[in-house]
């Protein structure tokens, strides 16, 4: 009989997992190089080339953090699950683009000169916005099972895949005008900055990959058809990023319209750092069943605080009126109204979220509230039963149910009759 020693089975998964929190800290490492530079552009003289703007380069920092960690959590607990590392994939191309950015500005404006490659690294700056849409795309199509759809998805994943690499191979060698300054202070579709197949090859490709985003979230409509049981709760959590992600579109156009573009970066923003979240959360199965819960919480704790922000307000404005805005009773005064007023709030603020979007919780503790006011009044045994199962059929939906009584004690029947004990329902 041959025997296999399994000593050695645990250390591929160890030196992967290795790999990923590696990557984490390379990115974090790529995080860090931006604040670095802007260092060296100020030390130059030149304040007006500072690459890390708060106002638009917050949404992008957390929206990096967010992919890195939830890619290196995902890829080093499960390492044959793809999705881990295209999350770890899609934040290095992020941090990639930050690196560029600052690296080209610093070494052709800054200071002419002083980095080497820097006109040759600014020709790379493209396809790093292609390689981010394309692995983001395939996060989409691979969620949450880690494989396509169906073998008819294989084709478009490997147009996918293979885009930004193409690109890749032709920018250093494409034929066309080429300006590295007004490539990083413009789009990447204006013709002022690239010129002939340059442009053509760029505009191709960023077409290409932000169509493959949109195909791949349709891909989840028809996996969520599909799909049954538990990965049918996988994909409502990532069905809950793509709702923010529908949102974020008219705040966007709304922002753009208005003048006001700290909206339109952050809107975007705000979905790329739910979406790893939500898509960590379903390949690793964390609170599949309580996503209702989760988001009833929010939406009530949103509505307490804009609604005890506002009462805050009214009573600071109101009282600062009488007494002086400096006047500390004012602030006082607005501190213990909001503070008596929290707990009525929340539970009156919770139950209104809950009949509105959480009915099955409404209900279940109107009828468990119920079955307790029955049961004080109750005394017979075969009636209570009865209405016991009916309670755990209608608030747990149990697939079976049943309910055995103890056996009343040998002492307590020589004092008079006892009808029986309710023991367990399983």
């Amino acid at each position: 009989m041959a025997v296999t020693s399994t000593a050695g089975l645990g250390r591929p998964r160890r030196w992967l997992a290795g790999l990923a929190w590696v990557l984490w800290a390379l990115i974090m490492l790529g995080l860090a190089v931006g604040p670095w530079m802007d260092r060296l552009m100020i030390r130059a003289g030149r304040p007006d080339l500072v690459v890390l703007v708060p106002d638009a380069v917050v949404g992008p920092v957390l929206a990096v953090l967010s992919a890195a960690t939830v890619g290196a959590v995902v890829a080093s607990r499960r390492p044959r699950q793809p999705v881990g590392w295209l999350l770890l994939g899609f934040a290095l191309s992020l941090t990639a683009s930050g690196v560029i950015t600052s690296y080209v500005t610093y070494g052709l404006l800054a200071r002419p000169g002083a980095l080497p490659a820097a006109h040759a690294l600014a020709r790379y700056y493209p396809a790093t916005g292609a390689a981010a849409l394309a692995l983001l795309s395939l996060v989409l199509l691979l969620t949450p099972t880690g494989s396509l759809p169906s073998a008819r998805w294989r084709w478009w994943a490997v147009i996918t895949a293979a885009t930004p690499v193409a690109l890749v191979l032709v920018m250093p060698v494409a034929p066309g005008r080429f300006d590295p300054q007004l490539l990083l202070a413009s789009s990447p579709f204006s013709d002022r900055a690239l010129g002939g197949v340059l442009l053509v090859a760029t505009r191709v490709a960023l077409v290409l990959t932000a169509l493959a985003v949109a195909v791949a979230a349709g891909s989840l409509v028809l996996r969520f058809r599909r799909a049954q049981g538990v990965e049918r709760q996988q994909l409502r959590w990532v069905a809950l990023a793509a709702t923010l992600m529908l949102l974020a579109g008219p705040v966007v156009l709304a922002s753009v319209a208005l003048g006001i573009p700290v909206l339109a970066e952050w809107a975007p923003a705000v979905w790329l750092v739910v979406l790893p979240v939500a898509v960590g959360a379903a390949i690793l199965r964390y609170r599949l069943y309580d996503l209702d819960r989760i988001i009833s919480r929010t939406l009530a704790y949103g509505l307490l605080t804009l609604l005890l922000g506002g009462g805050y307000a009214v009573v600071v404005l109101g009282l600062g009126q009488l007494l002086g805005r400096q006047s500390p009773l004012v602030v006082a005064a607005a501190t213990l109204a909001v503070a008596a007023l929290f707990q009525p709030a929340r539970r009156r603020v919770q139950a209104v979220v809950d009949r509105r979007f959480n009915r099955r919780r409404h209900d279940t503790a109107r009828i468990v509230e119920g079955f307790g006011a029955r049961l004080r009044d109750q005394v017979d045994l075969d009636t209570l039963t009865t209405e016991l199962l009916e309670v755990v059929d209608q608030t747990m939906q149990p697939t079976q149910a049943s309910l055995w009584l103890r056996p009343p004690a040998p002492s307590t029947a020589v004092h008079g009759p006892v009808h029986g004990r309710l023991g367990a329902v399983e």
